[in-house]
């Protein structure tokens, strides 16, 4: 049982890896998938005036499902790994700038601020 718990930090640190690479791997795959549909349609609807806000919207939820990732990674990394005030002080400047990002991010997918209303088709 002392074997289990003295290499919980590293397989824990083995996890927060791999949702690193993940988060990571999710954003490159999703913005590739994202440009190759984009071409592929223009392509079936050449000279038509679609503009790129298809493309940006995808690309746009991928970068917000890759940052959650990384953000939950830096989480568990942090509070079960490296838990000081340095790395819990890195982490919350971590996580107010990714939540910027992600806020952002939703504000240019949605075309609005998020007190105006809804826009209708």
């Amino acid at each position: 049982m002392d074997d289990l718990l003295s290499s919980l930090p590293y397989w824990i640190e083995a996890v927060s890896l791999l949702l690193q690479v993940f988060g990571v791997a999710v954003i490159i795959v999703g913005i590739a998938a994202a440009v190759f549909g984009y071409l592929r349609g223009r392509m079936e609807r050449w000279g038509s005036s679609d503009g790129i806000s298809p493309l940006r919207i995808s690309i746009g939820k991928t970068l917000l499902l890759g940052l959650e990732i990384l953000v939950a990674a830096d989480i568990i990394k942090t509070v079960t790994v490296e838990l000081n005030l340095v790395n819990l002080t890195s982490l919350g400047l971590l996580v107010v700038i990714r939540t910027m990002l992600s806020w952002t991010l939703v504000v240019e997918i949605e075309e609005r601020w998020p007190w105006q209303k809804e826009k209708r088709d």
